[in-house]
């Protein structure tokens, strides 16, 4: 007990009783400042996290939706092209790799033996060799052949346009019986003008789908001349 606590005067003892009242709320007042403050900031902490998940979320949502619009569709098990008008289907017999060229039985090829390795997928300038494509065929990818005599300017850019970003190939094809001809692995269409819908239709149907072996390999392999 303090000495003014001890104090035989009444009056001075209640004053001193008194101050350490005083002293003891002061103390706890303080205790419940610093409560709150940090009792606010935890909340405005959990707010905080709250939105940026809200906020994470929402943004792989819009990825999801968004590469679902702009991705071609795969393939739907059973089809054959049989609801795109004009397209060709063809059955292999293995996918082997083998040295030196190849005698295909189409022209541009849709699969078959091929080289080793396959051609980055890309647009070129310059014809590109069969082994090479076929092989980018087996992973997956579109090949959009064109007569660079017949598709040319405007034309030709338009056409490089229906291109997916990946897995796929354009290149000019000296001598082909049409104008285009897009083909994947056992499937192909031939049409006459780039406005054609059904090139995008194939292109929807069999981009990264259709009866590829090797679906979803790597598309990055020999860079072919003419690279654009």
């Amino acid at each position: 007990m303090s000495p003014e606590n001890r104090s035989g005067n009444p009056a001075r003892r209640a004053e001193a009783e008194q101050t350490v009242k005083q002293q003891r709320e002061a103390k706890r007042q303080e205790k419940l400042v610093e409560y709150q403050r940090q009792l606010s900031k935890r909340k405005r902490t959990k707010l905080l996290w709250w939105v940026l998940g809200a906020v994470a979320v929402l943004v792989v949502a819009a990825l999801i939706v968004f590469s679902l619009v702009t991705a071609p569709k795969t393939y739907k098990p059973g089809s054959e092209g049989a609801e795109i008008e004009g397209v060709q289907t063809f059955e292999f017999e293995g996918a082997q790799h083998v040295e030196g060229t190849v005698e295909y039985e189409q022209d541009p090829p849709a699969g078959g033996p091929h080289n080793n390795a396959w051609l980055t997928c890309a647009v070129y300038d310059e014809p590109q060799q069969n082994e090479y494509a076929v092989h980018a065929l087996e992973h997956g990818a579109v090949w959009i052949t064109y007569d660079p005599e017949l598709v040319t300017g405007a034309d030709l850019d338009a056409l490089r346009d229906l291109a997916p970003r990946t897995y796929a190939i354009v290149s000019p094809y000296p001598g082909l019986d049409s104008p285009i001809a897009v083909s994947a692995w056992e499937h192909q269409l031939k049409v006459d003008e780039v406005s054609d819908p059904r090139i995008a239709q194939f292109i929807e149907e069999y981009w990264q789908g259709g009866t590829a072996p090797e679906l979803g390999a790597s598309c990055t392999g020999i860079e072919g001349p003419g690279k654009v």
